[in-house]
């Protein structure tokens, strides 16, 4: 439950702190007073959207804190799987800054705004004062029915076996939708696969043709510089010149002559020795080089030949010779799998026929549950109004069964006559504003013991109702607070008349400024605010006395007459 609410800087709050207990907190005040900033508040520190205009006027920063106690098993739970630790207790906490940033906070820890609305999904429920007009739109009925049921077991099964059957679907009506075109597009895949198997295309064969077309190119300027390196080493063939071996030859004896009267010269001659030998194994490499060095005057027709298949191949796909590679293996692959689409489409046939049968089945599940639901609804719903003082009211539900969709195969619609001898028609055409009030209340109280959200904050729910009504509808929040807390703004002093805990928002003017100030209210200091609810400013004995008599009949009253 919410057991305290701090607020800094809020709107026309500089600084409050309230204390909530458990059963029914009725919040009073004149209009104005600042208990919308309430509401505002609580729905921020949930980690809902908020506006830096909810900053007070003058303030850097608005901070809110929340701290819940006994929170449910569910919370504690989300709190794990959010990376918290999960207590008993929770504190919250939101800042919003007068530059429209903010922060929030789980436990003194940060907190996204996302993960706390998921954390706080579970804590509590707002009613505002339009929600009422929420029931003229048919389209919400079906999830207070659901509600009521407690189908969730039921709807999550069946909403698993629909998505298998939409995905089959989808995949079956893709297939089909290609069968008109199947054969155009086998017969371009296998023009595309022909083309490329034609250019028997090789990995890297295009570079290696390039560097070897290159080489032929420039064939004679290899060669005469080959002729010449060999000349220069082995002399001319005529014999005439001698070459750089021959002279290395002969400056070799002669060395190893002197270096047989001078020992010392050993080391040069072997250098010198070095020198000849490498340059005669030069000059041999270079004439095996030189012998070897041919060329096939037609084999650069032929490479110039490859290289253009391969360049017009390459121009028609926008590829190059890899991606025309990976090309051909994705058109292969593409044409077996329209070849084996019959196969496919049987199959998928035969899975869709299976899973739709599955899903009927389990929407006949889901259709009979909220048929049972609405009976005991309408049940408990027929004796809540006639409590709330509309009696003969007659509850009916319109209910169609239709395709399967993603909420199962009803369409419902919850009809009423509010007059014995008229057929139920949409609350739309029927109920008043406290009509609707009423009967929205009688839904809360119909769903409370399968709600195990802790806390319910209703905002003006008697808006529209007076007198003996406005009596049951704090009697009846009054019991539907023996098992959750409930939070009640309220104008009309039957109604809070029957709180466990009444509070005061009260605003005053200091120096020019307005603030709001909280207050928990004694016996007599309800006695007085209920007195000057029902009389006004002229409270005489008489109305104090009437008031006290209000507080304490709507205490010694049971939950139900």
């Amino acid at each position: 439950m919410l057991a305290e609410l701090k607020i800094e800087n809020v709107a026309v709050i500089e600084k409050a702190g309230v204390r909530f207990t458990p059963g029914l907190n009725v919040l009073t005040g004149e209009t104005g007073a600042g208990k919308s900033i309430l509401i505002d508040s609580i729905n921020a520190i949930l980690g809902n959207r908020t506006s830096r205009e909810l900053v007070r006027s003058g303030a850097h920063k608005a901070a809110i804190w929340a701290t819940f106690e006994q929170i449910p098993a569910s919370v504690r739970a989300q709190l794990e799987a959010c990376g918290y630790e999960a207590t008993e207790d929770l504190l919250l906490y939101r800042e919003i800054s007068a530059d429209g940033k903010g922060a929030c906070r789980v436990n003194g820890m940060p907190a996204t705004a996302a993960v706390v609305r998921d954390i706080s999904a579970g804590l509590l429920s707002i009613h505002g004062q339009h929600d009422s007009q929420s029931l003229t739109n048919p389209a919400t009925h079906l999830g207070i029915l659901d509600q009521y049921a407690r189908n969730q077991a039921l709807y999550r099964r069946y909403y698993q076996i629909y998505r298998q059957l939409v995905d089959v679907k989808r995949q079956l009506e893709s297939r089909l939708a290609g069968e008109a075109n199947k054969q155009r597009r086998m017969e371009e895949l296998q023009e595309e696969i022909d083309r490329i198997d034609a250019a028997a295309l090789v990995s890297g064969e295009e570079a290696r043709l390039e560097e070897r077309r290159s080489l032929i190119t420039h064939a004679q300027g290899i060669l005469d510089g080959l002729n010449a390196a060999h000349a220069a080493l082995a002399g001319d063939e005529e014999g005439e010149t001698a070459g750089a071996a021959d002279l290395l030859g002969g400056a070799l004896d002669q060395l190893q002559n002197s270096a047989r009267l001078d020992e010392s010269l050993a080391p040069l001659t072997e250098r010198l020795s070095e020198l000849y030998y490498g340059a005669r194994e030069l000059a041999t490499d270079l004439a095996d080089r030189l012998d070897g060095y041919g060329f096939d005057p037609e084999e650069l027709d032929q490479i110039e030949g490859r290289l253009d298949t391969i360049y017009r191949l390459k121009k028609r796909f926008g590829l190059d010779v890899e991606e025309l590679l990976a090309r051909r293996e994705a058109d292969a692959a593409e044409l077996e799998t329209i070849q084996t689409s019959g196969e496919a489409i049987e199959k998928l046939r035969g899975q869709m026929q299976a899973l739709y049968k599955q899903a009927r089945e389990a929407a006949d599940e889901l259709t009979q549950s909220r048929l049972k639901a609405f009976t005991a609804m309408n049940r408990q719903m027929k004796e809540a109004l006639e409590f709330l003082n509309m009696p003969g009211i007659r509850f009916a539900l319109k209910h169609t069964r239709g395709a399967l969709s993603s909420h199962g195969q009803d369409t419902v619609e919850f009809l009423i006559s509010t007059n014995p001898g008229e057929d139920p028609k949409p609350l739309a055409k029927i109920a008043s504003g406290g009509e609707l009030s009423r009967i929205m209340l009688a839904f809360k109280s119909a769903l409370a013991d399968r709600d195990e959200l802790p806390t319910v904050i209703y905002d003006e729910i008697d808006t529209g109702v007076s007198g003996l009504a406005a009596g049951r509808i704090g009697q009846l929040l009054h019991k539907t607070a023996a098992g959750h807390q409930v939070l009640c703004i309220t104008h009309t002093p039957q109604v809070a008349a029957f709180a466990d805990n009444q509070l005061l928002i009260q605003k005053n003017v200091r120096d020019g400024r307005t603030y709001t100030e909280i207050h928990t209210l004694d016996m007599e200091g309800r006695v007085r605010v209920l007195a000057n609810m029902i009389f006004g400013d002229k409270i005489s004995d008489l109305a104090l006395e009437n008031a006290r008599e209000l507080i304490e009949k709507s205490q010694d009253i049971p939950a139900k007459e």
